[in-house]
């Protein structure tokens, strides 16, 4: 197998978690490979360590542009198979006024109905994640454990302890990655060694402590999660889905409080690209929505790179 060792960069990688909204991550981690960037640690939860194991491996297998390659198959895939096809959306979803999508407030409002009158076996009584033979289709164990790869870290949260675990490369295998993108109200518990996981967003999105030991120059954070959203929600899936943003920013506005001043932040927002999507957007694997998030992600890093 042939393996790329990148050279130091003092640069480190962190990816929020945002199901379908990863795509706005695939964009910008694709625009700033293409920039030249290299990274010795690359923190992901959910989607984003999705993609943050694609990238490790491609890196390992192909350089830089292995790493573009891979994660780009990673969504290819995501694409063509409509993982979440079963989960009722509408095309008016993805339409950035969410004010004029009527019908995706009775969508949600179904799906929410039903998440609480049945439980998660009931609805998924097989306990099945589509993301799981698409992972045994294209991870790289032994890539990810090869001496030469990136340090990886993947974040799950400790449904017992509600505390944060986080996976390096010599334990990341199908299992965790499907942990740290658990959504609880629709597949069971993820279970490794005894414990049980779910999605690491709920304790930490992204880990930041490990790619910060040893200190780096650079930390570069890809949200897939809007910080700020105009206007105050009135309608029950608006309300929910501000309420999941505000909670999967806490563990990460946390760890960046207490960010060394010596460590340079470049922080590519998802405001502009996500702010106006509705809830059920994450769950939209539609060609056309996943290329426009693509686009805006590779537009996103293009700007934040300029005004570094």
């Amino acid at each position: 197998m042939p393996t790329h060792t990148p050279p130091r960069s003092g640069t480190v990688l962190a990816l929020q978690g945002g199901g379908a909204h990863g795509a706005f991550t695939w964009g910008a981690l694709d625009l700033l490979l293409e920039a030249g960037l290299g990274f010795d640690a690359i923190a992901g939860v959910s989607s984003g360590a999705m993609i943050a194991a694609m990238a490790v491996q491609g890196m390992v297998n192909g350089g830089r542009q292995g790493a573009r390659e891979t994660v780009s198959m990673l969504w290819t895939k995501v694409m063509e198979g409509n993982l979440f096809g079963n989960i009722p959306v509408t095309p008016l979803d993805w339409m950035w006024d969410t004010t004029k999508a009527l019908s995706q407030d009775f969508a949600w409002t179904g799906l929410t109905q039903a998440l609480r009158l049945f439980d998660p076996a009931q609805l998924n009584p097989m306990g099945q994640n589509p993301l799981e033979p698409l992972l045994r289709e294209l991870l790289d164990v032994p890539a990810l454990r090869s001496p030469g790869a990136a340090r990886l870290y993947v974040g799950a949260t400790d449904v017992e302890s509600g505390e944060s675990v986080v996976f390096s490369n010599k334990q990341v295998g199908i299992s965790e990655l499907l942990a740290s993108a658990c959504i609880p109200m629709m597949f069971p518990a993820v279970e490794i060694k005894g414990r049980h996981y779910w999605d690491g967003g709920y304790s930490c999105n992204p880990p930041l402590a490990p790619v910060l030991t040893p200190r780096p120059e650079r930390l570069i954070l890809i949200r897939a999660q809007p910080r700020r959203r105009q206007g105050v929600p009135s309608s029950t899936a608006d309300i929910v889905h501000r309420l999941h943003e505000i909670a999967f920013q806490a563990p990460l506005s946390a760890e960046l409080s207490m960010l060394p001043r010596q460590v340079k932040l470049l922080d590519i927002c998802a405001d502009e690209a996500l702010a106006r999507h509705p809830l059920s957007s994450k769950l939209n694997t539609d060609r056309p929505f996943l290329e426009q998030l693509f686009a805006a992600g590779r537009k996103a890093a293009a700007a934040a790179l300029q005004a570094a």
